[in-house]
């Protein structure tokens, strides 16, 4: 059943509390947990509207049967990384002394793609698309413990989204057809290897879950600005990164594709304090 205004303002209250002062808590109140998907995208919108914040980036991936994968990322929380030197850094909200990141592919727009009643097609979507960059989702739940909590909740909090680290631009045909990734992550410039994953993008074709975004988002009366960053799926899953540390991150084609580099950020995760 959708929730009522009232309910989905209550919802919106909670989440947006806990977003600015970083504190976890139980699931939403049954009166106001959302159980359809059409109130959990009610409750992001509002959660936007009370933070008075603009998207400045959207999540996204493939939808499923009954189930959609967007989100609002947040404009404050868009950051960039630098190339080289002692990196940028990038607050987040940490849990157990440690930042946890998705390592994605971002495409920024460089044109609108407004609502309108024709499809988009993906043509006419690659050709919005002005560059590719080497990204980190910064992953973060309103929710202690989401062990039990439903994939609408979930989606009305943003979909454990706290905010994107975007870096360098890469070659974007390259990220255009990009399956397949290794990321490989030092401590400091020419330091310590910390962790190395090899994965692969859960569409396949990373382009794919953008072209379904501007089409949703196009029936939806809202649509893509120029500007915005969009990302369509983590190429291994979501791990933890160490704080206070300039980090090196590397991008490559995977071994099996030639292993050719893509593209190196270099970054420092600051814990954000209440």
């Amino acid at each position: 059943m959708t929730l009522s205004p009232r309910h989905i303002d209550e919802a919106a209250e909670v989440l947006a509390s806990r977003r600015v002062s970083g504190q976890q808590g139980p699931r939403l109140p049954d009166a106001c947990r959302p159980t359809d998907l059409a109130s959990a995208l009610a409750i992001q919108a509002a959660v936007l509207a009370r933070l008075g914040d603009a998207v400045g980036a959207w999540k996204c991936g493939s939808p499923a049967p009954g189930r959609v994968v967007v989100a609002p990322i947040l404009a404050s929380t868009v950051h960039h990384a630098g190339l080289e030197g002692s990196g940028t850094d990038c607050p987040v909200w940490a849990r157990k002394g440690h930042a946890r990141v998705e390592p994605e592919l971002a495409f920024v727009l460089g044109r609108d793609l407004p609502p309108r009643e024709a499809p988009y097609t993906a043509d006419d979507v690659l050709a919005a698309v002005a560059s590719a960059h080497l990204a980190l989702e910064l992953i973060d739940s309103r929710y202690a413990d989401r062990g039990g909590v439903s994939f609408e909740e979930n989606l009305a909090d943003g979909l454990v989204n706290q905010g994107l680290l975007l870096g360098p631009a890469v070659e974007l045909a390259k990220a255009r057809h990009a399956a397949m990734l290794r990321i490989t992550i030092r401590q400091g410039i020419d330091g310590e290897l910390l962790s190395k994953h090899d994965g692969r993008h859960p569409d396949g074709a990373p382009c794919d879950p953008l072209v379904w975004l501007a089409n949703h988002l196009r029936t939806a009366g809202d649509g893509l600005r120029a500007g915005q960053a969009v990302i369509t799926g983590s190429y291994a899953g979501s791990f933890e990164l160490p704080l206070d540390q300039v980090l090196a991150i590397d991008y490559a084609e995977a071994q099996a594709l030639g292993g050719h580099e893509l593209g190196r950020m270099v970054c420092r995760f600051a814990p954000k304090r209440a």
